[in-house]
């Protein structure tokens, strides 16, 4: 399409979670290095933030870190009963024949994490979406999945992943018993305008275009039209692309971003939010 007019080996914003894409500025770097050290210990970490701001690229990018040192489980969608959800554990953790009853699938995950451990494989499970749990009942299983130690050590690790709400939900006391549990906790927010001609120009360098192929200007645009989230930022670049191929330019300059932000849908979107930053 448009990587030979712009010198591009391939699409640089696309929508897909490829960590070699993934931009770290100073507080993207930092989550994940606590994420890190939050897994080496096994504990239980919370990564929330804004639809598109980057949580799961993040989360793969921490998959690739690990490597193969730990047997990960990922589970995408999260909108199960507790039976279901402890199924989906044992099934994600490499458990052959998960049993129905709970009791039964909580021994049989203790199992296969001692199993792991004495493999000195230790267990990671990502939990992508979830503000998507439908209620406290799931989230007491992940409580007691915690329990599963033995006496100097945790046998998994495990990252919550998900919107504000999430954030928001574990702050009733109903869920007090888990939020003890949490190690570590990060809020991701959109990209100040400086991150965001950074991230344009790391992904057009990895993709193997010229980083100036977006003027400063250009960048300004889609910047305020994307309000610094990485995905939409992603979306709104690419059509800067489409559009600056249609008019044979060589580089995407101010006008050409003004035309590819117009008409884009793009709700919930407000200006004056700055940086990521991580919380602990």
């Amino acid at each position: 399409m448009f990587e030979a007019h712009f010198g591009l080996r391939e699409k640089p914003f696309r929508k897909t979670p490829d960590p070699r894409y993934l931009f770290l500025n100073e507080a993207y770097e930092e989550a994940l290095e606590q994420l890190l050290y939050a897994v080496e210990e096994r504990d239980l970490a919370l990564l929330t933030g804004e639809v598109g701001a980057g949580k799961t690229l993040l989360s793969r990018a921490l998959v690739d870190r690990v490597g193969d040192r730990y047997e990960v489980g990922m589970i995408l969608n999260p909108r199960l009963a507790p039976r279901q959800f402890l199924r989906t554990v044992a099934s994600e953790l490499g458990v052959p024949e998960p049993r129905y009853q709970a009791a039964d699938l909580l021994q049989q995950i203790h199992d296969r994490l001692l199993e792991l451990d004495e493999a000195s494989r230790p267990a990671l499970l990502i939990v992508d979406e979830a503000h998507l749990i439908p209620g406290k009942a799931t989230f007491e299983e992940i409580r007691l999945l915690t329990n599963f130690q033995l006496d100097d050590r945790n046998l998994i690790a495990m990252v919550l992943i998900g919107q504000p709400e999430l954030r928001e939900r574990l702050q009733h006391r109903a869920y007090r018993a888990l939020t003890q549990r949490i190690g570590a906790q990060f809020h991701l927010e959109p990209l100040s305008e400086d991150d965001s001609a950074a991230y344009v120009r790391h992904r057009l360098e990895v993709a193997g275009g010229r980083p100036d192929l977006f003027t400063s200007e250009a960048v300004r645009v889609l910047h305020r039209a994307s309000g610094g989230l990485p995905r939409v930022l992603n979306h709104l670049a690419t059509q800067a692309l489409l559009e600056g191929l249609g008019r044979s330019s060589s580089r995407i300059d101010e006008e050409i971003a003004t035309a590819a932000a117009a008409g884009q849908f793009l709700p919930g979107l407000d200006e004056g939010r700055g940086p990521a930053r991580a919380s602990h």
